[in-house]
């Protein structure tokens, strides 16, 4: 396993620097040019679009399908996820990852509208889609859907599971009871047994669970977070100024880039909030909406809810609190040893629960993308119920030893799986960003002239032969 760990460490750190630093940032600059800096200045927007029913009253609206991408953005990488950044890359990385986030939202915007542009329809009237759709469509490059698909596959059914599963288990370390050869296998084993039941659900049954339990679960965790901040109030000014100066101290960046706080802020924002990765718009291509740029400036706010809000709570939190950071208590126990400064006993049980269920609709949003991409190679068909059951099986394996394996190797391997989606993603929306920005043009004629706006494929040039709305 060792070896194992120190191979995954070695791609890990040769695919995030330099490769998707570069990608990343060019993408997103690029996008926030282009558009205008949209994920900004129509951030009023997007928020009144929340409150749109569905286009024809059934089916999935933009506020549903928002919530589903939230769900699998929200998860055990904002608790965890920032308290590891920190810990092991330095304070400062929490401005680059509020960096990334703000040029990443760009980038998350036109993913999505292009998923919606390209949606496919089935015969009970309702539609799907994401990158692999847009990407056999649009590029006409079928091979590469489909190797987007099989990294999608090895993301969300195995390296964000495994990581999702180490999360959960290490947050048990806090207490007199935990066994580090007992414990894992408990946890690992209750956690796949509850996933592998809830699969038979069904996505629908996803979406209704979601839209009830992330807005609770953030909510909460956000007040929880504000309350040890406001109790350490006096740190703030001297917080502030360790993060943006660690941000900042270039001579130690460029010492050692791979474990630099720039590098940590990157992987763990885009691990957290997966702006450009080509997950979310898996769910955006469900939501019925009479324009697909409705979708798009919905879709950002998932990356801002996640990074700006969740991810700042746990970084704020942890670094006013004043508690030692260490390598030693990277992940879990350095978020519970900042809220017990304030709750004592009680804040690490809090939160075990919050990250009980960050992991559970984490579990099930991912599960949720894995089947499109099935569905996608399986000729746009859902493969066998034989052959899903099978498959949810093995997830189910794959959550229990997530719990059992080194943290090193769980971070490795979301990472690396994560990075390969990235890399096939965001060249493809750079190639088709023309697309998306001139129906953004089209949105914002409409609105110009009072109207609601309504999409048609031909107003931007596109060949209405080619999809399967939009004419």
């Amino acid at each position: 396993m060792e070896a194992i760990t120190n191979i995954l460490d070695k791609i890990d750190s040769v695919m995030y620097y330099p490769i998707l630093i570069i990608v990343m940032a060019l993408a997103g600059i690029y996008f926030t040019i282009l558009t205008k800096a949209v994920q900004i200045r129509m951030f009023p927007e997007s928020i009144r679009l929340l409150k749109e029913p569905p286009k024809d009253g059934k089916g999935v609206s933009s506020l549903q399908a928002m919530l589903v991408s939230t769900a699998s953005r929200v998860g055990t990488g904002n608790i965890v996820g920032v308290s590891t950044a920190i810990c092991l890359g330095g304070p400062g990385a929490c401005f680059w990852m509020w960096l990334m986030c703000i040029i990443g939202a760009s980038s998350a915007f036109i993913e999505s509208t292009l998923a919606q542009i390209y949606k496919r329809n089935t015969d009970e009237g309702e539609c799907y889609g994401g990158p692999a759709y847009y990407i056999e469509r649009a590029l006409h490059a079928p091979a590469l859907a489909v190797a987007f698909c099989i990294f999608l596959i090895a993301t969300y059914a195995v390296g964000f599971n495994l990581l999702c599963s180490y999360n959960l288990q290490s947050t048990f370390a806090a207490y007199s009871f935990y066994d580090s050869k007992v414990t894992p296998v408990i946890v690992g084993a209750l956690l796949a047994v509850i996933t592998g039941y809830c699969l038979l659900g069904g996505g629908k049954r996803i979406v209704k669970l979601t839209s009830v339990i992330v807005p609770v679960m953030g909510v909460s965790y956000v007040i929880i977070s504000l309350i040890v901040i406001l109790f350490n109030i006096r740190n703030i000014p001297s917080m502030f100024v360790i993060i943006f100066k660690d941000a900042f101290d270039f001579k130690s960046i460029l010492g050692g880039v791979a474990g630099s706080c720039m590098v940590y802020g990157i992987k763990r924002g885009l691990y957290s909030n997966e702006a450009g990765v080509g997950s979310a718009p898996n769910a955006s291509a469900s939501a019925k909406v009479s324009h697909p740029a409705k979708q798009g400036l919905v879709q950002f706010l998932s990356v801002y809810i996640d990074t700006l809000l969740l991810c700042t709570a746990t970084a704020l939190m942890c670094l006013s609190s004043g508690v030692e950071r260490s390598e030693a208590v990277s992940g879990a126990p350095y978020v519970q040893n900042a809220i017990s400064t304030v709750f004592g006993s009680i804040g690490p049980i809090f939160i075990t629960v919050a990250m009980v269920l960050f992991a559970f609709t984490t579990l099930l949003g991912n599960l949720y993308y894995v089947d499109n991409a099935l569905a996608f190679l399986n000729h746009k068909k859902m493969p066998s119920d034989k052959f899903l059951k099978i498959f949810h099986v093995g997830c189910a394996v794959i959550v229990f030893v997530g719990a059992i394996i080194p943290m090193n190797a769980a971070w490795a391997a979301a990472d690396i799986t994560m990075g390969g989606m990235t890399l096939i993603n965001l060249p493809s929306c750079m190639i088709l960003g023309k697309v998306a920005i001139d129906t953004l043009k089209d949105y914002e004629k409409q609105k110009k002239e009072g109207k609601d706006p309504v999409f048609k494929a031909r107003d931007i040039g596109l060949n209405e032969s080619e999809l399967d709305f939009w004419k």
